[in-house]
C-alpha cells in the first residue's frame, strides 16, 4: 500500500491544549486551586507551564504568558468530568469566587443539557477571560428537540 492511500490511525483524543495568559502566577494558582489540575513543569525562562489532565498518559495543559498588551484573544476549553463532578462543580466553583455560568454566560446554579448529544454541562471564566467548560456525557438517549437547557428540566421531561 502506497502512503497516499494508506488510512491515518484513529485518534484517540486529545492530549493538550494551551491557552494564553496575562500573568503565568495567577493563572497556575487558578487552574490548580480552582480547576484541580497537578502541576507538571514551569519554564520560567521561556514564560509557560504545563499542567497534567487527569494523568501524564491522558493530557496535558499549557499556559504562555504573554504580557500585558491591549489585545487578548479569549479561548474555549473543555474538561471532561464525570456525571457527579459536573452536578458538583456549581457549589465549589461559587465557595471558591468563581461564578458558575450557562451556556449563554448567564450566572447559573445548575449545569445545563445539550440535548443532541445529550451531556451536561457547567461553564465559568478563568482570570484571562477565557470560557472553561466541565463536560459529562449522559448515558440518555438523545434529544435534539431538547435544546440546551437546565438539567433540571432534563430529569422532568416526560
Amino acid at each position: 500500500m502506497t502512503a497516499e492511500n494508506a488510512v491515518m490511525p484513529k485518534v484517540l483524543g486529545l492530549y493538550e491544549t494551551h491557552l494564553t495568559v496575562a500573568d503565568l502566577k495567577t493563572s497556575v494558582d487558578f487552574y490548580r486551586d480552582v480547576v484541580g489540575l497537578e502541576p507538571a513543569a514551569s519554564f520560567e525562562e521561556r514564560k509557560v507551564a504545563f499542567l497534567w489532565v487527569d494523568d501524564r498518559k491522558t493530557g496535558m495543559l499549557g499556559l504562555w504568558e504573554t504580557g500585558t498588551g491591549p489585545l487578548k484573544m479569549r479561548l474555549h476549553i473543555a474538561f471532561r468530568m464525570t456525571i457527579d463532578g459536573v452536578l458538583e462543580a456549581p457549589a465549589i466553583l461559587k465557595a471558591k469566587g468563581v461564578e458558575p455560568l450557562g451556556f449563554g454566560g448567564e450566572p447559573a446554579t445548575e449545569p445545563v443539557v445539550f440535548g443532541w448529544m445529550p451531556a451536561l454541562s457547567i461553564y465559568f471564566k478563568d482570570p484571562d477571560g477565557h470560557s472553561i467548560e466541565f463536560i459529562g456525557i449522559l448515558d440518555d438517549a438523545p434529544d435534539r428537540s431538547f435544546g440546551i437547557r437546565p438539567f433540571s428540566e432534563w430529569r422532568e421531561r416526560a
